[in-house]
């Protein structure tokens, strides 16, 4: 039995250590938020926090998780999180909305820890997460639109 605090809940989770996070998280759990895209850690459509650092979902191993804290895309909170999705809504951002839920983890994350990030920080945080509808320019705005609306 795995124990880890989901989205702010404690949970209890029974499946074999080695089952990748995003398997429990989507087929166990029932949060289906967080997206298989490719399963060895190169899209980011998977990502989560893991105590506090983003992490590809489908290469984490349910025994990694054991006592940790994971939010996803449905328990990612706060200022800049709030910031992140109106910028993404206002500015149209998904398409097919795949690789959204990894898209605002990752942005939520890089204004956490860069409020004011430049076009090298945003191209460094997100250079991990592939979209496939090519939205990267929507992106690169809202990621700067949500850091202006934290500002002021």
């Amino acid at each position: 039995m795995i124990n880890f605090n989901l989205n702010g809940k404690e949970v209890s989770v029974d499946a074999p250590d080695d089952t990748p996070l995003l398997w429990v998280l989507r087929d166990d759990l029932r949060l289906t938020g967080t997206k298989f895209g490719c399963g060895i850690a190169q899209c980011g459509a998977c990502t989560v926090e893991l105590n506090g650092m983003t992490r590809r979902s489908c290469v984490t191993p349910l025994s990694m998780v054991e006592g940790s804290y994971v939010t996803t895309i449905e328990g990612v909170d706060g200022p800049e999180a709030k910031a992140v999705q109106a910028a993404w809504e206002a500015i149209d951002v998904p398409q097919c909305g795949w690789c959204q839920s990894g898209q605002v983890m990752s942005a939520t994350a890089l204004l956490r820890e860069i409020p004011n990030p430049t076009d090298e920080d945003i191209d460094n945080a997100m250079a991990g997460n592939i979209c496939r509808c090519a939205t990267y320019v929507r992106i690169r705005e809202a990621i700067k639109n949500a850091a202006k609306e934290l500002e002021g």
